[in-house]
């Protein structure tokens, strides 16, 4: 064997120990991955029976919620998800088992919250995965369609684009430069948030007929699903890309009553725009998310 032989295999070797010593060092660095968990889109949720406190199948569903949350878990660190942040974010915000959950796992619990669905998430994750997410309240399709509350309004609008509150909490995570890779739900929600952002991972574990109908995958099926999903999603997160609305934002909210409107119109930063709609003008999407929090949920006989 000749020296330039010898010098082309040495080359080579040390051209392979770099790429392995970088592959163990990325593998070794892992992912910061932010869960939010919402629970309409839960696989065989379709009524407030399941939902809420009151419902006779609420505390089974929050078995079920709980598992989903646990399956893209798994899935993402199948992938190499290393530390993971879950925000329980249905209703009163404390649904979730969390002695269930990784004890390495920390949860936001409850409200009110300035980042709402997102609260936790910064500039040091590295994607976001939404879980038992809905269809928003201007879609004519999907299990318990709504944009943050069914009985309040009819429409939420972003620079003019029309948001679910997957587009809405895309963009909070956005303003961070994290991008969502992966949602599940039923097949009305999955469409509507990949027609918005992208074409992120979609786990869809029930197929919309009505409001409160849908066809579903048995809850193991959907628990398989999304931890396919999750791995899936981190496997190829460099592929995924912050969903970002331009800045100023203009944010358009429709209410279905008028009082709502009129009284929000008397704030300096607030322009009536019709009689049940107001226009809020923020600066970025977290200022939009912290008015948003006030106004849904501020009231004179707030306690204690």
């Amino acid at each position: 064997m000749n020296i330039a032989t010898k010098m082309t295999g040495a080359a080579v070797a040390a051209v392979l120990w770099l790429t392995f010593a970088g592959d163990a060092a990325a593998q070794q660095a892992g992912f910061k991955i932010y869960i939010s968990a919402d629970m309409e889109g839960v696989t065989g949720a379709v009524t407030n029976e399941q939902l809420g406190p009151d419902g006779f199948e609420y505390q089974r569903f929050r078995q079920f919620l709980t598992e989903e949350v646990i399956a893209a878990i798994e899935g993402a660190r199948e992938a190499g998800a290393i530390e993971i942040l879950v925000s329980d974010s249905h209703g009163n915000g404390q649904n979730l088992l969390i002695d269930q959950l990784p004890t390495d796992v920390q949860v936001v619990r409850s409200w009110p919250r300035p980042l709402g669905m997102m609260q936790g998430i910064d500039e040091t994750f590295d994607g976001a995965i939404f879980i038992g997410y809905h269809s928003s309240t201007t879609n004519p399709n999907g299990v318990r369609a709504h944009t943050t509350s069914s009985a309040q309004l009819t429409a939420v609008h972003v620079n003019g684009a029309e948001m679910t509150e997957g587009s809405f909490n895309a963009a909070i995570a956005g303003h961070f430069g994290v991008p969502v890779i992966m949602i599940s739900g039923d097949d009305a929600v999955v469409s509507e948030v990949q027609s918005s952002i992208g074409d992120i991972e979609g786990a869809i574990v029930k197929w919309a007929y009505s409001f409160h109908s849908a066809r579903t995958l048995h809850p193991s099926a959907g628990r398989a699903l999304i931890r396919e999903k999750a791995r899936a999603a981190v496997s190829r997160i460099a592929e995924f890309s912050p969903y970002r609305p331009e800045t100023p934002i203009e944010f358009d909210v429709t209410f279905k009553n008028y009082r709502p409107s009129q009284l929000l119109a008397y704030l300096p930063q607030v322009e009536r725009t019709d009689s049940h709609s107001i226009q809020f003008v923020g600066d970025d999407m977290v200022e939009v998310s912290r008015f948003f929090t006030f106004m849904m949920n501020y009231s004179s006989s707030l306690e204690p």
